[in-house]
């Protein structure tokens, strides 16, 4: 079994670039504001840069976006030919918003299509596992005892 290069490396990203079906993406969401000038980015490459975000050791976009004209390689992957000429965090915002959280599973169920349809002719596979509706487990950043919002009040 051939192991998977490391995270943020330009081998991973070459690596993964053909399994974006860009031309799906771009038919299913025709990115056409309904006020005010036309995005000059697709919908494949908004969605390239949300994958860097994944993909690099940057986690947040604002810093993504920050970096971005620097990174040619980031660029690359993401189809963003022009150095200076990046989306910005209010587009990526906007992007999200248009596609909301049933657009982006449609967009994993393409990007899963693939390794489905291979899938049924591995030896002995019985099921695949999608994580995508578990609820976070997030019982350690509860707070355990109400605090005062008050000054000098006591519990």
């Amino acid at each position: 079994m051939r192991s998977l290069p490391a995270t943020g490396t330009n081998r991973l990203l070459d690596l993964l670039d053909p399994y974006v079906p860009d031309e799906r993406i771009n038919q299913a969401w025709v990115l056409r504001p309904k006020r005010g000038p036309r995005w000059q980015f697709s919908a494949a490459q908004l969605w390239r840069v949300h994958l860097l975000a994944l993909l690099t050791p940057v986690h947040s976009l604002n810093l993504l976006t920050a970096i971005l004209p620097e990174q040619t390689a980031w660029r690359r992957f993401a189809r963003l030919h022009h150095r200076h000429h990046v989306p910005d965090k209010r587009i990526l915002n906007a992007f999200r918003l248009r596609l909301g959280v049933m657009g982006l599973r449609r967009i994993n169920e393409l990007l899963l299509e693939p390794l489905i349809e291979s899938a049924s002719l591995w030896q002995n596979a019985v099921a695949l596992i999608d994580s995508t509706d578990l609820p976070a487990s997030c019982d350690g950043l509860k707070k355990k005892r109400p605090q005062s919002t008050r000054p000098n009040v006591r519990n």
